[in-house]
């Protein structure tokens, strides 16, 4: 499939659902400028590089407040971008999921502004609060960093979940669509991590693959959404109730991984749209 040019990136950018300024930057600080060169890479890679399947993208409302909660994998946040992307370019009309990455990104150079400007941002609960109020599109990884980490042997297992994702869906009763992410793992076959190495360029981990540099490979990519979960409660709940809340809503997404790993010769062959 052809990469979409320039004007039809900016086109579906005028799409979005969003109140930008007159100087192109909404009250986030997303600006349109910036977007453009973002998804005119994510669409290469998304599109060519990784090929990515999207099933269920009729499951993420067209608009209006919801919460996206995958599982991490793959040494680096490529499964952010690969969801990101599908949002953009598979629904009609596009949204902008925009996701909580993780403080550290505000000491590498650059990227903080061009997170920001691409409608990402640090995971502060405030901050979170105000999106979905906003009835925005939040991509949210309950594993964190933990999940990226996993090495290759591991990369369809999930690590333990945060909580805090439940009870900020409670607060500002917000569907969560879970979705199932598989092939990071083979795009970033990581068999261990230099944390030493890490903390002395200000991020968590540097992944270490067979080939000794951490640079993504091509592989085929799926993401997979699931139905809409909704919860009973306001947030405030015992930390046992949301719990198993969290248990679901992960017991969820290990479903659509397994789905994801099944044979499917029809589904991932046929051509059929996505």
């Amino acid at each position: 499939m052809a990469t979409l040019p320039g004007d039809t990136i900016e086109a579906r950018i005028a799409e979005l659902e969003i109140p930008f300024n007159r100087y192109g930057v909404d009250a986030y600080g997303a600006s349109k400028a910036h977007m453009r060169w973002m998804f005119g890479l994510f669409g290469l890679l998304y599109r060519h590089y990784f090929s990515v399947k999207v099933i269920g993208i009729d499951r993420v409302p067209a608009r209006g407040r919801a919460m996206l909660v995958g599982n991490h994998s793959g040494g680096i946040a490529l499964d952010a971008a690969m969801v990101i992307a599908a949002c953009f370019f598979e629904k009609n009309p596009p949204r902008l999921a925009q996701s909580m990455v993780e403080k550290f990104i505000n000491k590498i150079p650059f990227a903080s502004l061009w997170a920001g400007r691409g409608g990402q941002f640090t995971g502060l609960p405030e901050h979170a609060v105000r999106l979905l109020e906003d009835d925005r599109l939040l991509l949210v990884f309950p594993e964190g960093a933990r999940g990226t980490a996993k090495l290759f042997t591991e990369r369809h297992s999930l690590v333990d979940f945060g909580t805090g994702f439940v009870r900020l869906a409670l607060k500002t009763k917000s569907p969560i669509i879970p979705f199932g992410f598989l092939g990071g793992g083979e795009a970033m076959p990581t068999v261990a991590n230099a944390y030493s190495l890490g903390q002395l360029l200000g991020v968590p981990y540097i992944p270490i693959t067979p080939y000794g540099l951490p640079i993504p490979l091509p592989a085929m990519m799926q993401v997979r959404f699931g139905e809409p979960l909704t919860f009973a409660g306001d947030g405030t709940e015992d930390d046992e109730v949301i719990v198993g809340y969290v248990d679901e809503v992960k017991r969820s997404i290990a479903s659509l991984i397994a789905e994801g790993r099944a044979p499917q010769p029809a589904l991932l062959n046929s051509g059929a749209p996505r």
